[in-house]
């Protein structure tokens, strides 16, 4: 079928599709190499739904960090922040969890998407009208000041009483497209995510929805590392040129002119870049276990204390060289197992 779909990816560059190889051959090692114990899995899975329920409400506007979110999931007091950032970031860390948990049984429709836009917002007091139902008035996407006020419209979504047609035509375009596979996935899924933000067919959550159903769609056409690094940090950290992608198709949209080739561009870097953080989980002796046999024992060491310590005090108990140390010191950050307290010759660590 002939449709606006295919127009816009009838012609891309070569540049889409030497990301898209890279991809692929990530992929393919992440795959065959993927045999860390389930343990590491689980420590990586819940270290990855804390960071991407904290970035992507960020994304939107919250100043929930990362550690802000842990303390939530655990139950703990939290009274400086408004509840409207801890409802919606809990309906997140919820609505992927289940995601991560059980994608190979949920199926790819337009009822799975109203049921995880009432899902995600199932905390906030202040969606319950509208939750799992399209928009009913209009939403145009603005840029805002720091008190949310808009300054200037960046582009027109669809009008409501568009929105459910428009809704099934694409959701019907990306399941025979998924099925038919003679369009690669991943330009799929990247013309899924921008028109599904185009319509914005929700009166709020569109955002967060998009990041969620990536997860979903990617884990489904075999990108299984999804649960072990973070996407939604990725975009995060790259906040600027997401929103500029996006504003470079969308406003073509619905033109003589479509370009597509600005949002597809960018969202094969953010998929590449997690792909080559996925891999590198597997390299430096972590096919079987992230970390060495000298590397434990640093880990268990800080693990075993109820305070935090010093590189002195772990290089006093272990007796491994002080280069070891901080190296090990730097993975354990990195895989978020630790946290660092204090700056220079004051630095601590302790167990997260």
């Amino acid at each position: 079928m002939d449709n606006k779909f295919n127009k816009r990816i009838q012609s891309l560059p070569e540049g889409v599709y030497q990301l898209i190889d890279k991809i692929d051959l990530l992929k393919s090692k992440w795959v065959s190499g993927a045999q860390l114990d389930q343990q590491t899995l689980g420590k990586l899975k819940r270290s990855v739904l804390i960071t991407s329920a904290g970035a992507s409400t960020r994304i939107e506007g919250s100043d929930l960090s990362d550690e802000d979110v842990e303390r939530l999931m655990r139950g703990l007091s939290m009274q400086k922040f408004k509840n409207r950032d801890k409802q919606e970031v809990r309906g997140y860390f919820d609505l992927l969890t289940n995601i991560f948990d059980s994608y190979k049984s949920i199926p790819f429709a337009e009822s799975t998407i109203k049921f995880f836009h009432k899902e995600l917002l199932k905390y906030a007091e202040k969606d319950e009208l509208h939750r799992g139902n399209y928009k009913t008035s209009e939403n145009k996407v603005a840029m805002v000041t720091p008190f949310g006020e808009p300054i200037q419209i960046l582009f027109d979504t669809t009008a409501p009483w568009l929105t459910p047609k428009e809704m099934q035509e694409l959701v019907e375009w990306t399941q025979n497209a998924l099925l038919e596979k003679q369009i690669h996935p991943l330009i799929v899924i990247g013309s899924f995510l921008v028109e599904f933000l185009h319509i914005h067919p929700f009166m709020d959550g569109n955002g967060r929805l998009s990041r969620v159903l990536s997860n979903l769609l990617l884990l489904q056409n075999g990108h299984e590392y999804m649960p072990y690094v973070s996407q939604e940090k990725i975009i995060e950290d790259n906040k600027p040129e997401y929103y500029i992608a996006l504003r470079q198709s969308q406003k073509t949209f619905r033109t003589e002119s479509e370009d597509i080739i600005p949002w597809l561009t960018f969202f094969l870097k953010i998929i590449l870049e997690q792909s080559e953080r996925a891999v590198n989980l597997l390299s430096h002796e972590e096919v079987s276990r992230l970390l060495s046999p000298q590397q434990n024992m640093i880990w268990e060491y800080i693990s075993s204390q109820d305070d935090v310590v010093t590189p002195l005090q772990i290089f006093q108990a272990t007796k491994i060289p002080r280069s070891t140390i901080n190296q090990t010191l730097i993975k354990l950050l990195r895989l978020k197992w630790i946290e660092k307290i204090g700056l220079g010759r004051a630095t601590r660590y302790k167990k997260r």
